[in-house]
Protein backbone atom coordinates (compact mmCIF):
# COMPACT_ATOMS: atom_id res chain seq x y z
CA UNK A 1 0.00 0.00 0.00
CA UNK A 2 1.47 3.60 -0.94
CA UNK A 3 -0.08 6.34 1.43
CA UNK A 4 2.12 9.81 2.45
CA UNK A 5 1.04 12.12 5.41
CA UNK A 6 2.11 15.26 6.24
CA UNK A 7 0.56 18.77 6.34
CA UNK A 8 3.55 20.55 4.60
CA UNK A 9 2.83 19.14 1.22
CA UNK A 10 2.49 21.91 -0.76
CA UNK A 11 1.92 20.40 -4.11
CA UNK A 12 -0.85 19.12 -5.89
CA UNK A 13 -0.77 15.04 -6.21
CA UNK A 14 -1.00 14.49 -10.04
CA UNK A 15 -4.34 13.23 -11.64
CA UNK A 16 -2.11 10.53 -13.22
CA UNK A 17 -0.55 9.15 -9.66
CA UNK A 18 -3.96 8.98 -8.48
CA UNK A 19 -5.25 6.50 -11.20
CA UNK A 20 -1.93 4.35 -11.14
CA UNK A 21 -2.65 4.27 -6.93
CA UNK A 22 -6.46 3.75 -7.49
CA UNK A 23 -5.25 0.20 -10.54
CA UNK A 24 -2.73 -0.91 -8.23
CA UNK A 25 -5.19 -1.16 -5.61
CA UNK A 26 -7.28 -2.38 -7.45
CA UNK A 27 -4.42 -5.12 -9.15
CA UNK A 28 -4.18 -5.99 -5.58
CA UNK A 29 -7.72 -7.16 -4.95
CA UNK A 30 -7.40 -9.19 -8.50
CA UNK A 31 -4.36 -10.95 -7.36
CA UNK A 32 -6.31 -11.97 -4.31
CA UNK A 33 -8.93 -13.56 -5.84
CA UNK A 34 -6.83 -15.31 -8.27
CA UNK A 35 -5.02 -16.42 -5.09
CA UNK A 36 -8.31 -17.38 -3.56
CA UNK A 37 -9.57 -19.22 -6.75
CA UNK A 38 -6.33 -21.63 -7.70
CA UNK A 39 -6.26 -22.53 -3.51
CA UNK A 40 -9.82 -23.83 -3.73
CA UNK A 41 -9.53 -25.08 -7.28
CA UNK A 42 -6.46 -27.48 -6.52
CA UNK A 43 -8.32 -28.62 -2.80
CA UNK A 44 -10.81 -30.07 -5.87
CA UNK A 45 -8.26 -31.67 -7.48
CA UNK A 46 -8.36 -29.57 -10.65
CA UNK A 47 -6.32 -27.93 -13.35
CA UNK A 48 -7.99 -25.27 -14.28
CA UNK A 49 -10.68 -22.70 -13.42
CA UNK A 50 -13.72 -21.77 -16.92
CA UNK A 51 -15.49 -19.62 -14.67
CA UNK A 52 -15.61 -17.65 -11.41
CA UNK A 53 -18.44 -15.33 -10.30
CA UNK A 54 -17.62 -12.82 -8.30
CA UNK A 55 -20.11 -10.48 -6.12
CA UNK A 56 -18.92 -7.08 -5.23
CA UNK A 57 -21.17 -4.66 -3.45
CA UNK A 58 -21.50 -0.82 -4.84
CA UNK A 59 -19.88 0.26 -0.94
CA UNK A 60 -16.91 -2.18 -1.68
CA UNK A 61 -14.48 0.76 -2.25
CA UNK A 62 -13.54 -1.30 -5.78
CA UNK A 63 -13.58 0.22 -8.91
CA UNK A 64 -15.38 -2.65 -11.52
CA UNK A 65 -13.70 -1.17 -14.44
CA UNK A 66 -10.25 -0.58 -13.06
CA UNK A 67 -10.59 -4.34 -11.65
CA UNK A 68 -11.42 -5.89 -14.96
CA UNK A 69 -8.62 -3.76 -16.02
CA UNK A 70 -6.15 -5.45 -13.77
CA UNK A 71 -7.89 -9.06 -14.17
CA UNK A 72 -6.97 -9.05 -17.92
CA UNK A 73 -3.19 -8.52 -16.32
CA UNK A 74 -3.15 -10.37 -13.17
CA UNK A 75 -4.75 -13.70 -14.75
CA UNK A 76 -1.68 -14.51 -17.57
CA UNK A 77 -0.19 -17.85 -16.85
CA UNK A 78 -2.95 -18.59 -13.97
CA UNK A 79 -5.72 -21.51 -13.87
CA UNK A 80 -7.76 -18.65 -14.96
CA UNK A 81 -6.29 -17.46 -17.64
CA UNK A 82 -9.26 -18.74 -20.28
CA UNK A 83 -11.77 -18.61 -17.57
CA UNK A 84 -15.22 -16.54 -17.97
CA UNK A 85 -15.60 -13.98 -15.17
CA UNK A 86 -19.40 -12.98 -13.99
CA UNK A 87 -19.02 -10.02 -11.74
CA UNK A 88 -22.45 -9.05 -10.19
CA UNK A 89 -22.65 -5.82 -8.30
CA UNK A 90 -24.73 -5.44 -5.75
CA UNK A 91 -26.61 -2.20 -4.64
CA UNK A 92 -25.90 -0.91 -1.40
CA UNK A 93 -29.06 -1.07 0.77
CA UNK A 94 -29.24 0.65 4.54
CA UNK A 95 -31.91 0.51 7.26
CA UNK A 96 -32.64 3.54 9.05
CA UNK A 97 -31.56 3.90 12.23
CA UNK A 98 -35.08 6.15 13.15
CA UNK A 99 -38.08 4.40 11.34
CA UNK A 100 -36.50 1.04 9.94
CA UNK A 101 -36.65 1.74 6.35
CA UNK A 102 -35.22 -0.15 3.97
CA UNK A 103 -33.44 1.99 0.68
CA UNK A 104 -31.14 1.97 -1.83
CA UNK A 105 -28.15 4.19 -1.38
CA UNK A 106 -25.29 5.47 -2.99
CA UNK A 107 -23.40 6.61 0.21
CA UNK A 108 -23.09 6.63 3.72
CA UNK A 109 -23.94 9.86 4.69
CA UNK A 110 -28.20 9.01 2.54
CA UNK A 111 -30.91 10.85 4.21
CA UNK A 112 -33.84 8.11 4.94
CA UNK A 113 -36.09 8.85 2.22
CA UNK A 114 -38.82 8.16 4.58
CA UNK A 115 -38.10 10.34 7.90
CA UNK A 116 -35.41 12.27 6.27
CA UNK A 117 -32.89 10.81 9.48
CA UNK A 118 -29.12 11.11 8.08
CA UNK A 119 -28.44 7.71 10.24
CA UNK A 120 -28.81 4.40 8.80
CA UNK A 121 -26.84 1.05 8.52
CA UNK A 122 -25.68 -0.17 5.30
CA UNK A 123 -26.63 -3.84 5.68
CA UNK A 124 -26.28 -4.92 1.59
CA UNK A 125 -23.39 -3.21 -0.27
CA UNK A 126 -19.92 -3.38 0.87
CA UNK A 127 -19.75 -7.75 -0.41
CA UNK A 128 -16.49 -8.23 -2.10
CA UNK A 129 -16.20 -12.14 -2.75
CA UNK A 130 -15.68 -15.36 -4.73
CA UNK A 131 -19.13 -16.55 -5.30
CA UNK A 132 -18.90 -19.82 -7.56
CA UNK A 133 -16.01 -21.53 -9.48
CA UNK A 134 -16.36 -24.03 -12.54
CA UNK A 135 -13.58 -26.37 -12.61
CA UNK A 136 -12.48 -29.01 -14.76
Amino acid sequence: MICWQGSNYQGSVDSEIIKIIKKMHELSIALDIIEIAEENARKANASVITEIELDIGSQAGVVIEALEFAIESAKKDTMLEKANWVINEIPALARCNSCHQEFETEDLFSPCPKCSNPFSDIFQGKELRVKSLKVE
